[in-house]
């Protein structure tokens, strides 16, 4: 079988925290390159980590698809992009657990191998905080959900 050469659509991925536990937030843009349609999504927790709002925001970006799809996941987080790309069968082997002991994250990991199982995703890492656009949306909006914690906690 040959996978498409592109993209259906393109996933644009964030999560932010103000503490590291502490409120945080995450962001995606779900953009659809052949008929330029987008949609934004965020939300927050006020006590979390950054893994979990990296997570949350690719678990939230592709429960929006209602079918199987090609879908590029493009984010600034390892943690998440290795963890899909290679990490996961591992971790799936050893019943969810690492070789250094419990695996973090494993409600936010299993979400993410179902939806590995109905679509087809390829990942590319950027660097983040270096002016790429939706990159700095996807930080906007996640910050902008934490700091709702913040107002709310002050």
């Amino acid at each position: 079988m040959s996978l498409p050469s592109e993209a259906n659509v393109i996933l644009y991925t964030d999560g932010a925290c103000s503490g590291n536990p502490g409120p945080g937030g995450w962001g995606f843009l779900l953009r659809h390159p052949a008929s330029g349609k987008e949609v934004q999504g965020s939300g927050g927790d006020p006590h979390t980590t950054n893994n979990q709002m990296e997570l949350t925001a690719v678990i939230e970006g592709l429960s929006l698809l209602k079918r199987p799809t090609v879908v590029e996941i493009v984010s600034d987080s390892t943690y998440v992009l290795n963890g899909l790309s290679s990490w996961i069968e591992a971790w799936k082997k050893r019943n969810w657990q690492r070789k250094g002991g419990p695996l973090k994250n494993v409600d936010l990991w299993k979400k993410l191998d179902s939806f590995k199982q109905i679509h087809t995703l390829s990942f590319r890492w950027i660097k983040g905080h270096a002016g790429h656009p939706e990159n700095e949306i996807c930080d906007q909006l996640a910050v902008e959900a934490y700091q709702k914690y913040l107002k709310h906690n002050s």
